[in-house]
Formats: C-alpha cells, structure tokens, sequence
C-alpha cells in the first residue's frame, strides 16, 4: 500500500508540474507615465524596464524569483535593512562601461559632484520599439543614446530582450548593439563593465573585512563588514572555480547560489561565443557585484591580455547575453553547461 501511495503521489506530482508549465504565461505592462515595462510570469512580477530620469542609464530592476524575491539589491531605488549601501550606480542589471572615448558611463549616478559631471556619459532611453508575447515568452525592443555630458550622441543603442519562464527557470535573454555616430568610438580595456547584476544581500558572499574599491576616476569607495546572517551566496564558474577565485579569471558562465527567505535559487550569467573577447573575464565581487566584462582584459588579468575596442562612424558591434533564474533548485555544472550551447547556438 505504501508503494503504491507514493507511486500515485509522484504521478501526482508530476501531473502539477506538467499543469503548471502548460499555463505558464509570461505577459508584458507598458506604463509610460512611470517609464516602465513590467513582465509578469502568470501575473506576478519577474522583472521591469524601467528608465527614470533618476538614474544614468535604463535597468531592468528588480530581478524576482517564482517565490516573489528580489534577487537584486534594493538600494538606491527601495533601500533595504541590512543591505549595503556603496555604488549607487549599481542598480538592478545593467550594460554599459568604464571607458568610452574617455568617459566613464559605469560609474555615472546622481552621486557624482556638479564639478565632476563633465567626465560622465549617460545612456538615455529613446523609445520603445516593439512588444510581443507568446505563451510562455515575451521580447521587448528598446533603443537608447549614448550621450557624452554635453549632450553629443556618441553611440545608439539598439536592444532586444527576450523573457521566458517553466516551472523551475526563468530567462532574460539580451541582445544589444552598439552603433557609433558621427566620430570614431573607442573603448579603451577598463575594469568597470559591462553586463552586470547587482544582487540582494542574501547572495553576496559572508564578508569578514572591510574593503575600499577605487574607480578609474580614482574616486575610493568603502564597502564595509556587516552581519552575515543568512548570507550564503558562493559563486561557481564554467572552469570549476568557485567564490572569490572567480574574478578577474575567463569563462562562458558563472552560476552564484544562495537562498532568499528560506528559496534555494540560482542565479547565472551565460557569455555567448559571438561576443568580442569570448570567453569574457568576470568582474564578480563577493560584495555582489556579479558582472562579464569582455573588454577588461588588461585590468582583469593583470597585464597578461588586453582588448581595445574602436567603430568608426555608422560601424556597429553586437552583444548577446543569457540570465537564467533557477528557483527551488541549484542546477549542476552539467546542466548550465547544456544551456550555454543551447544559447551559443542561437
């Protein structure tokens, strides 16, 4: 009789999780009075476009799990108890860089003094471009400008996302390219970039001392101890390097771990072979930043590779990136392995 109970409970199962692929539904919400698309999974929140006047640059923020938990950080948008409050460039996922024709679009926020603004760039939403959704996925095309301070388009952005979810993963997919404008665009290799998450408290790693980072700029920014209850975040790459080994080392995908409120979840990065510089370089802190940076090769490996970058005018370059959420579980090596040629080969 038990056997026979657990073999029903299984079937059972098994008929839920089918059910609930079957009506998964991945939904868009454009509000251009807030400057926002939401998607929703089944009509709750994954994630949002959004582009306030606020902040230097569009992000998609915040990032949820199926359980409804941010896995990004909510300062400086929606402070949180507990969470550090350095870099308030880092903001939810963004793209951008450190060095372009010598401005630093990365590190670019309303922080920066009047005095010192003319050393910034500014990406700036132009439009959205089209929504779709079918079933399961959803894609969203936007544009933005790459301004220099005085307002001069330097770059135009041209970026299509691609949402999809099943039981136990959801997926942001970005593809954006770059098209310089009327002069030469060089990014010169720096360590601030480029497709980066900025992750909620519970997935940095524990900190046992304080730490101080300095920008391009120099400018010095301290991140300090603090209480490590529940942080458990611990970092995994393609080359089976794990926690802090990771930065400033190669690989096509980064997996970080951890729990939120009790949910085992996974968060990964997936590189794509068509991007310059493949594999890309990781400038993945254990503070939470968690980025590839393709065109950071001399500051990443300390001299031993370097990658500069240049379009002339109406010249264009291309970016593909993967998010894999994994909710509920923490997917092996061989499994993220499998989705990364899955993605490669789109």
């Amino acid at each position: 009789m038990a056997a026979s109970l657990t073999s029903c409970s299984q079937e059972k199962a098994a008929e839920n999780s089918a059910a609930t692929e079957e009506t998964m539904k991945v939904s868009l919400v454009r509000d251009d009075a807030s400057k926002k698309v939401e998607v929703l999974v089944d009509g709750e929140l994954f994630t949002a476009y959004i582009y306030p006047d606020t902040i230097a640059k569009p992000v998609l923020y915040p990032i949820q799990s199926a359980a409804g938990n941010s896995l990004t950080r909510g300062y400086p948008l929606d402070p949180r108890p507990g969470e550090r409050v350095d870099h308030p460039h880092h903001i939810g996922h963004w793209f951008n860089f450190g060095d372009v024709n010598g401005l630093d679009f990365w590190n670019n926020s309303s922080a920066i003094p009047v005095e010192k603004r003319d050393k910034y760039g500014s990406i700036v939403h132009t439009g959205i471009q089209s929504l779709g959704e079918s079933g399961e996925e959803a894609s969203l095309a936007v544009t933005a400008d790459w301004n220099a301070p005085d307002g001069k388009t330097l770059l135009k952005e041209s970026t299509q996302f691609t949402f999809k979810a099943d039981s136990g993963k959801r997926v942001i997919e970005r593809i954006t390219t770059l098209t310089a404008q009327d002069q030469e665009v060089k990014f010169t290799d720096n360590k601030e970039g480029m497709f980066a998450i900025r992750v909620a408290r519970e997935l940095e790693h524990p900190s046992d001392k304080p730490e101080i980072f300095t920008d391009a700029s120099g400018i010095a920014t301290a991140v300090p101890t603090l209480n490590n209850e529940g942080v458990v975040g611990k970092y995994r790459s393609s080359e089976g390097l794990e926690g802090d080994a990771v930065w400033g080392t190669r690989g096509n995908w980064v997996n970080l771990t951890g729990a939120v409120k009790g949910e085992q979840v996974a968060l990964v990065i997936v590189d794509h072979p068509n991007n310059p510089g493949y594999p890309t370089y990781w400038h993945a802190r254990g503070y939470g930043l968690f980025a590839a940076n393709t065109l950071g090769q001399k500051a990443l490996s300390d001299g031993k590779d370097e990658l500069n970058l240049s379009l002339k005018p109406g010249e264009s370059v291309t970016f593909k990136y993967e998010i894999l959420v994994y909710s509920g579980t923490q997917p092996d090596d061989a499994t993220i392995t499998a989705e990364a040629a899955a993605f490669g080969s789109r």
